[in-house]
């Protein structure tokens, strides 16, 4: 049997992540504004009577699906992440039609910006287009995030250091830990949001208000074939108390009919299958562009044969 001498590194190390850049209004651009609702404490009932516009009628009964959107303490104000994609529009409506007071937005990092000219055409166009079409549907307020300091330091100089050792941390860990839920968090701290929510299929377990000593624990999706829990591995409590997962208890296949339900505008659109924020962009392209090539021999690990040669180990 072939075997190939590569170098691997079994052991996940804990990544300890560098001082966020300062955040600063600039980096938010309002798409929909409205006035901000006056801000309460984090995980408390809001002292206002705000209540969410009615979602259109849907055939059929959506309480089923809504047992992670925590209907029974609505109405809080929920954040939530957009990407354009079907997954976190579902996820927006879920909580719209738990009668949550919610804002969309969408991150908008130095990928799209710097790849732009690489690619003929702005990657991130048309997923913004299709969450500003979604969050029309039901008025709900879509603002752009701009990240691309944070991004750059926290995420892309650290996989160009790590991949270049012979090390391979995975993107969408990093992009998860540092940035939707590290310098996003950051970022709407002061803006009185409950919770933060996103498309991801993962789900949060709270304690009750009786027990909040206790911790947030993060538990397996209902569908085991997308779930991405091991993507949210390394988020603290800290992370984990703000969060919330809508699609954590609805198969795929179910995300799918009710995007169809919901009349979504991307409701045909593919599932992305990219990493973290690459979009269109192959990670090998990437690679390729920020660390470059280093032709190299693959031997086979017992004889010492000769089988090939690589274009760098961290291919």
């Amino acid at each position: 049997m072939w075997k190939v001498a590569v170098p691997w590194n079994w052991i996940w190390r804990p990544m300890a992540s560098p001082p966020l850049t300062a955040f600063t209004c600039q980096n938010l651009h309002t798409l929909n504004p409205r006035p901000r609702c006056r801000s309460f404490k984090l995980f408390c009932r809001p002292s206002f009577s705000a209540v969410a516009q009615p979602s259109p009628p849907l055939s059929g009964d959506l309480d089923r699906y809504l047992r992670c959107s925590m209907p029974q303490n609505s109405p809080l104000r929920v954040a939530v992440l957009v990407s354009g994609g079907v997954d976190s529009s579902v996820a927006l409506r879920l909580l719209h039609a738990a009668g949550h007071s919610c804002t969309a937005f969408y991150l908008k990092i130095w990928f799209q910006e710097d790849f732009e000219n690489f690619w003929s055409e702005c990657p991130w166009e048309e997923d913004l287009k299709y969450a500003k079409d979604v969050c029309n549907q039901v008025d709900v307020p879509l603002e752009v995030v701009h990240l691309t300091d944070e991004y750059w330091n926290n995420v892309v100089s650290y996989l160009i250091e790590e991949y270049s050792s012979g090390r391979t941390p995975n993107p969408d860990v990093l992009c998860n830990t540092r940035i939707k839920f590290g310098a996003f968090l950051d970022a709407i701290g002061g803006m009185g949001f409950d919770y933060v929510a996103s498309g991801h299929y993962a789900n949060v377990i709270h304690p009750c208000a009786d027990w909040m000593d206790e911790p947030s624990v993060l538990e397996l999706s209902q569908d085991m074939v997308k779930d991405q829990t091991y993507f949210l591995s390394h988020l603290s409590q800290s992370q984990l108390r703000r969060l919330l997962f809508p699609l954590g208890c609805i198969p795929k296949d179910e995300v799918r009919k009710l995007a169809t339900k919901f009349d979504l505008p991307n409701k045909d659109r593919k599932d992305s299958q990219g990493i973290c924020f690459l979009g269109k962009i192959r990670f090998s392209e990437f690679v390729t562009r920020h660390i470059g090539e280093r032709e190299g021999i693959i031997l086979e690990a017992e004889t010492g044969d000769f089988l090939g040669k690589h274009r760098g180990f961290w291919f």
